[in-house]
């Protein structure tokens, strides 16, 4: 039924265990253990790029959550008004909540996949998917410290018996791989929750989840630990390890990304603003002794006394070329025109 997940992940199985088998030895239990590790970084190198557009999200997410939370103050009873305006309010910032679960979403299924092509491996079995017989065997007389990787802590005796293995050795193996996969899981979630704002840690919902992260998913994994396979606690321990790592490169990489957006901004506005002892510049008043735009009327300066002066006319060849409005240019004010004297 998932078989499009089991051969995918049976075949990233197959290919590190080509590789890792030409050094250590087909049957070697640390080349089984070093192909599932790194089976779980191919999976969660391909997983980077959503992991950290999860992250973004998360990030602006926190950033208008005083609006979210405005939102709900507003529409208090009216649920459908609520998740309208939310939905509004993520797309004009560019969120996407199932983009900041993907990676998660997508880690299930191969967990899933891992979990029963490790249990597929059982002896007297053929063919497991990408592996023959022959690599089934190989996996089945595999022993890491002396403990097959499908063997686990509550297995019963007389499966134990079919691999060989005694459950002194495997308890030796899975305890030490338990708490420190739990251990790792809380530092995981632990940084994480450190990376969130006061809104979002003063959330109710946020709070509850920040608990189980903490505290409920390390303690499952101490005690599922009883009851998964050897294999399967080192993809959980490798699988919190890389994580951890991923979380703090990306996070650094995104902080030096802001800082350096604020301090273009901050350079921006300095040198926007005017220099110390320098008076900012109107630029609707022109300066002075510059002509006046054109169409623009020249004010009258202010003369001795303060008051305006009058405009000076303009001669030519010394004469004005003021007009009066009822003469006729060249005409003396003495006499008006058509007008005869009388004897």
């Amino acid at each position: 039924m998932l078989n499009f997940i089991y051969y995918p992940v049976s075949f990233i199985l197959w290919c590190w265990h080509w590789v890792f088998g030409k050094v250590f030895g087909e049957a070697s239990g640390f080349a089984w253990a070093l192909s599932v590790i790194f089976l779980v970084f191919t999976l969660r190198a391909i997983l980077f790029k959503p992991f950290v557009g999860q992250v973004r999200s998360m990030r602006r997410m926190q950033e208008f959550a005083p609006e979210m939370q405005k939102i709900k103050k507003k529409y208090p009873n009216d649920r459908q008004r609520q998740a309208q305006e939310m939905q509004k309010l993520q797309s004009e910032h560019g969120v996407n909540p199932l983009g900041g679960c993907l990676p998660m979403l997508v880690q299930i299924p191969v967990f899933i996949g891992l979990f029963h092509v490790l249990r597929s491996f059982k002896p007297g079995w053929g063919e497991v998917y990408f592996f023959d017989a022959k690599g089934v065997e190989s996996f089945v007389n595999a022993k890491l410290f002396g403990a097959n990787l499908s063997t686990f802590i509550t297995m019963p005796a007389e499966q134990l018996a079919q691999f060989g293995t005694e459950r002194l050795n495997v308890v030796l193996v899975s305890v030490p791989l338990m708490i420190v996969a739990s251990i790792a899981t809380h530092f995981t979630a632990r940084h994480s929750v450190a990376r969130q704002n006061q809104a979002a840690l003063d959330n109710p919902q946020t709070a509850i989840m920040n608990k189980l992260t903490l505290y409920i998913f390390p303690l499952g994994v101490l005690v599922g630990g009883f009851f998964f396979p050897v294999a399967i606690l080192l993809y959980w321990l490798s699988n919190n390890a890389w994580t951890l790592g991923q979380q703090h490169f990306v996070y650094k990489r995104i902080d030096a990304e802001e800082e350096q957006k604020k301090a273009a901004v901050v350079e921006t506005r300095q040198a926007l603003a005017p220099k110390p002892g320098v008076k900012p510049v109107n630029p609707k008043k022109p300066a002075p002794g510059a002509k006046p735009a054109n169409g623009a009327k020249r004010m009258p300066t202010a003369g001795p006394s303060g008051a305006p002066k009058a405009a000076a006319p303009e001669a030519t060849n010394g004469n004005s070329n003021t007009e009066i409005p009822g003469l006729t240019p060249g005409r003396s004010t003495s006499k008006k025109p058509g007008s005869k004297k009388r004897r």
